[in-house]
């Protein structure tokens, strides 16, 4: 079983089918409209347009488990993440990413160990998984990362189709 395999939904409610992604690049973020690290959808959305040409895409998913940072409605996540940032990419629904209610999709990704050999629960928002055209998990990395770090970039560059 790959991600392609699992049900989540959009950000408005509606099946969101993750094998759209089957053949492509894509980093799946935890996100959150009200954390310090926020600024980093730009970037994601910059990556996003650089490399969709390329077979890449940017998936964010909403959690409000970290501080409650993510307390909107879909609806105000929909338009801070548009009117603030400019986000085309695909945003799926609040989920948990940690603890029993834990999504099947970050149940499939926490045991990726990141460059320093972690694996297990997401530690803060905008941790990242470069998932690879197959729907294997070829990356993590941590919060603090920005999404064009140099080994981000090199990652991703890696692993498009």
């Amino acid at each position: 079983m790959t991600i392609y395999d699992l049900p989540i939904a959009d950000l408005q409610g509606k099946p969101l089918d993750l094998g759209l992604f089957r053949g492509t690049a894509t980093l799946v973020v935890n996100v959150a409209s009200k954390c310090g690290l926020t600024p980093q959808y730009a970037v994601l959305e910059e990556l996003h347009e650089r490399y969709a040409g390329r077979g890449f895409s940017v998936v964010g998913v909403p959690c409000n488990q970290f501080g409650g940072q993510e307390p909107g409605s879909a609806e105000e996540i929909a338009e801070f993440c548009s009117a603030t940032y400019g986000v085309t990419f695909p945003m799926t629904e609040k989920v948990e990413v940690n603890g029993d209610g834990r999504h099947p999709l970050y149940q499939q990704l926490v045991d990726e160990p990141d460059a320093e050999g972690y694996t297990g629960d997401i530690r803060w928002n905008f941790e990242k998984f470069l998932i690879g055209p197959d729907g294997t998990v070829r990356a993590r990395f941590g919060p603090r990362t920005s999404p064009d770090a140099p080994e981000v970039i090199s990652a991703i560059e890696s692993t498009l189709p």
